[in-house]
């Protein structure tokens, strides 16, 4: 589909110019200036040794050619003019050693930069961006600006005083040609002013159909199964060839306004050159102009020539770099909805029997619900005690995983509080409440990596002896014997997102990683839904052992999940109608029978397992 930021939030203007671009890539820039300042003056004296050649070409027609002067007087300017060219090709290699380090140092760090930012966003921004078009402002769109910035930029600087040089020198040997050449610039920068304004709208749509085009491949690639399952590869194809022909068609738009300027640039100097050429012989013939003047003339605008027509790619190129930085800016110009205090409180010591959970009035409105609506969490009060392991049942879509997102600080509150042992989750670092809770989701993320590294990933600060211990206990726990029976055991790296996997094996992974951590609250997100019914039963004896003195805050969208739990809590409409236990909400609560017997049969087996 076509990219839409989804109501992202850009705090700074993009850039619109030349030097608002440099301003904004000025933090990327300034530590590597120096080396491109001296490789964009190496470029600037190659250009000034070139308009020199000119100039002893004018002295040698002028004097000893025109004075049939000795011959060692030709060979010492032929000599100068070699020299001159050696000089220059010395500078253009210079320009390019010196500055193709700081451009891929500034690349790397601008991607860095990115990343670190996509990682500090909440979640509410990735369901907005898709991942191509995250994919690709990371990827083609930096690779665009640092070419902008070790060639564009400097050959633009280059290039413009090259031709303010070369047309003053132009001047000075004949202000009657130079006069004609500069009526040519004005046609010039009226095509330059066009095809900006034309070409910044088609580079800017070429980038966002590439970044939809990615998103198409990514998407497809981890849809694969399901396409070939329901047969619709033929259809995916056909979408993915349609948005391939956009693109090109835009690409065609794009190259069409650049041979537009590009055929007019080539054109008009030399137009300009034929006017100047036919009024250079007649002032040579009244001998108002020397022909030594008139060959330095026409060698200079040779000059100029070449930098004037080079203006209209220079100008493209800057055009598509304006385009990757629009990019690139909205996303880090994007303000994250969690911030951790300016004053953060200390980390409360870690208690002897687990950590004491409160949610108190706690609300919760997403930015686009319609005015009026009824909030998604409308109050919700709820206290889970040291050590003490909570179910939260409620009806699919009524908020049970949102709810659990707070407690990790994964979202905030729009009111209410919620706090771990006496302290709110928002006046501590967001590092820092992290590391006290752990979470399983019911949809398990894993990484392509060694199982280990996966198991491990909130472990921190053991060696590799007690990490990999820690790790075989979290999967004995999580009833993860399976992994034993992998070609390499814990080291086998599974594959992307671990589909190599299957579902039930994927949710006891992450529920292993959760386990490993030791957090003080452990928040699971129905773990065991994936797992046939006599595996359930071996992870769910398993986990009543390894939860003790462990706060946990378990969701419940199936009624055999409440068998671990010291006491169950109902959600409805967005709030906690009801708490206790199991066989009292049974008895006494209407709702709770409502959404365990939703499911005929499951009723009857949870309560026998709760006894």
């Amino acid at each position: 589909m076509p990219f839409d930021p989804g109501g992202a939030t850009s705090t700074r203007p993009v850039p619109r110019r030349v030097g608002s671009l440099v301003s904004r890539l000025r933090p990327w820039l300034r530590p590597v200036l120096p080396r491109l300042v001296l490789g964009g003056v190496g470029s600037l004296g190659a250009s000034l040794l070139a308009l020199a050649v000119p100039q002893v070409l004018r002295a040698v027609v002028n004097g000893p050619l025109a004075d049939q002067g000795e011959v060692g007087a030709v060979v010492a300017a032929a000599l100068l003019v070699a020299l001159l060219g050696a000089l220059e090709a010395f500078l253009v290699w210079s320009r390019r050693a010196l500055i193709a380090s700081p451009g891929t140092t500034a690349e790397r760090e601008m991607r860095t930069d990115l990343f670190d930012h996509l990682l500090d966003l909440p979640g509410t921004f990735h369901d907005r961006w898709s991942g191509g078009q995250l994919l690709s402002r990371s990827m083609s769109d930096l690779s665009m600006l640092r070419r902008w910035m070790v060639f564009g930029l400097v050959m633009l600087v280059v290039s413009a005083s090259t031709v303010l040089v070369g047309v003053a020198l132009m001047l000075a040997t004949s202000w009657q040609l130079g006069l004609v050449y500069l009526c040519g610039a004005v046609p010039v920068v009226w095509l330059g002013f066009r095809f900006r304004q034309d070409y910044t709208v088609v580079a800017r749509r070429a980038r966002d159909q590439a970044g939809d085009l990615a998103t198409t491949v990514e998407e497809s690639v981890h849809g694969i199964r399901v396409l070939k399952a329901f047969g619709r590869g033929e259809d995916a194809l056909e979408e993915f060839a349609q948005q391939a022909e956009d693109l090109r068609g835009t690409e065609i738009t794009k190259a069409r306004t650049l041979s537009r300027v590009t055929f007019a640039l080539g054109t008009l100097p030399e137009v300009v050159l034929a006017t100047c050429l036919g009024l250079g012989v007649v002032l040579a013939a009244r001998g108002t102009l020397s022909v030594g003047d008139l060959v330095a003339f026409f060698a200079t605008a040779a000059v100029v020539n070449a930098p004037v027509e080079r203006l209209g790619h220079l100008l493209a190129m800057t055009m598509d770099a304006r385009a990757a930085a629009d990019r690139y800016f909205e996303v880090m110009d994007t303000r994250s909805e969690l911030a951790d205090p300016s004053a953060p409180l200390p980390v409360p010591p870690a208690p002897t029997g687990g950590s004491r959970v409160e949610l108190d009035g706690v609300h919760l409105r997403f930015a686009g619900q319609a005015p009026g609506s009824r909030d998604v969490l409308d109050g919700v009060d709820l206290v889970i005690e040291p050590g003490e392991t909570l179910a939260l049942v409620g009806l699919t879509g009524s908020g049970k995983s949102t709810l659990l997102g707070l407690v990790p600080r994964l979202g905030d509150v729009t009111a209410g509080s919620v706090r771990i042992d006496g302290v709110d989750v928002r006046d501590l670092p967001r590092a820092a409440v992290r590391a006290m809770v752990s979470i399983a989701f019911e949809d398990p993320v894993l990484f392509s990596a060694p199982v280990s590294e996966n198991v491990l990933l909130g472990v921190r600060g053991l060696d590799e002896a007690a990490a990999e211990e820690r790790a075989r206990e979290a999967l004995e726990i999580a009833s993860a014997d399976f992994v034993a029976e992998l070609p390499e055991g814990m080291r086998t790296v599974i594959g992307e997102e671990g589909l190599s996997l299957s579902g039930g094996q994927r949710q006891r992974v992450a529920l292993a990683r959760a386990i490993a951590a030791r957090p003080r609250v452990l928040v699971l997100d129905d773990p065991l839904s994936a797992l046939d019914v006599a595996t359930e039963a071996v992870v769910t004896a398993r986990l009543r052992s390894a939860l003790r003195g462990t706060t946990t805050l378990v969701v419940a969208h199936r009624p055999s999940t409440v068998a671990l739990a010291d006491r169950v809590a109902v959600l409805e409409d967005g709030r906690i109608t009801g708490i206790g236990r199991h066989t009292d909400l049974l008895a006494n609560h209407a709702h709770y029978r409502y959404v365990l017997t939703a499911q005929p049969g499951q009723a009857q087996g949870a309560q026998d397992r709760a006894r």
